[in-house]
Parts: C-alpha cells; structure tokens; sequence
C-alpha cells in the first residue's frame, strides 16, 4: 500500500483505532537503536522539531529541564532534529557531539528527520492529516496523551517551560 493511500485509510478509521495506529511509529535513535512510540503507550509525549543552528537552540536546555523534572513521572521529551528549514548540522553524529556539548543532553533524540512535506516522516504526515499540524519553524512542539492523541501543539516562540506547558504536561501526568 502506498504510503497517501495508507494515510487516507488512517484518515477513515474510527478515533480509538487511529489513535493506536500513531503509536506503533518509530524514529531511528541518534545513538543507534529505534524508538517506537508504542513503547511509551500511557505516558505523555513531548515531539519537538529542533535544529542546531536556529535562535531557538537554546530551548534544549529548557527540553532537558523537563525531561528531568517530569521524566520520573512518565513524561517523554523527544527531539527530533530536522533540517526542514536549513539551520542542522550535516550529520547525526555532528548534531550529538553539538547538542552532548552544549546542553548536555540525556532526553531521546532521534537522528535528522524530514518533518513537513512530501518526505516528512509518517508521523508528521499523519500529524498534519488527522489533526492540520505541520511545523511552521524549528522548536514547534506537539504534545501527545498517553493514547497517542494530540492535545496541543505549541510554536517556536512558546518555551518548552513556560506556564502554559506545564499545565498541560501537569494535567496530563495528573498532578
């Protein structure tokens, strides 16, 4: 089955069963290994479309800041890293060494993936059919329930730690 043709069946599907379906996809690990959203069935999901070299970067420290306060109490803070808009470095491993530097990152990480457009990842693609989002810019966040559903989705300009964040996160987590 073509992948549109796929996305379209998705599309068709009764909430619940779409839902599940999101949660089986999987991103390539910037160390090496895979991340299969399904493994992380129940906990909230943070997807953040980062790039290196953008006036945004410095929301990893913010992302790492999350990872650790929340990360105990089942949130998952996952960058994705795209050079979707020209501003990534030209390799994963580049991109590791520059974010292990600088921000001395432990959040997951996925290597350098295409998030809008006709060659965005398949869980961009179903973001953009089942809900209209589509990363305007770097640091975009979408937040996922522990269903898989998308709940909000956040711009660039919105810090990864601001008020509005960690409300939704809180709620979420059940605080």
């Amino acid at each position: 089955m073509h992948r549109r043709s796929l996305i379209a069946a998705l599309a068709t599907l009764p909430f619940a069963a779409r839902a599940q379906a999101q949660a089986g996809f999987g991103f390539d690990s910037i160390d090496g290994g895979r991340y299969d959203l399904g493994d992380w069935r129940g906990q909230p999901i943070l997807v953040v479309n980062t790039a290196s070299l953008c006036g945004y970067t410095d929301q990893y420290d913010e992302l790492q800041a999350l990872h650790e306060e929340y990360g105990p109490r089942g949130l998952v803070v996952l960058a994705v890293p795209s050079d979707d808009f020209s501003q990534e470095l030209a390799s994963d491993a580049a991109v590791a060494e520059f974010c292990e530097l600088n921000f001395n990152l432990t959040l997951p990480m996925t290597t350098i993936t295409s998030v809008r457009g006709a060659n965005a990842h398949p869980f961009f693609q179903w973001l953009r059919t089942r809900y209209g989002f589509e990363p305007g810019w770097n640091f975009n966040k979408v937040l996922l329930d522990g269903e898989g559903r998308m709940t909000q989705s956040f711009g660039s300009n919105t810090r990864p730690t601001s008020p509005r964040i960690r409300r939704e996160i809180e709620a979420l987590l059940g605080a």
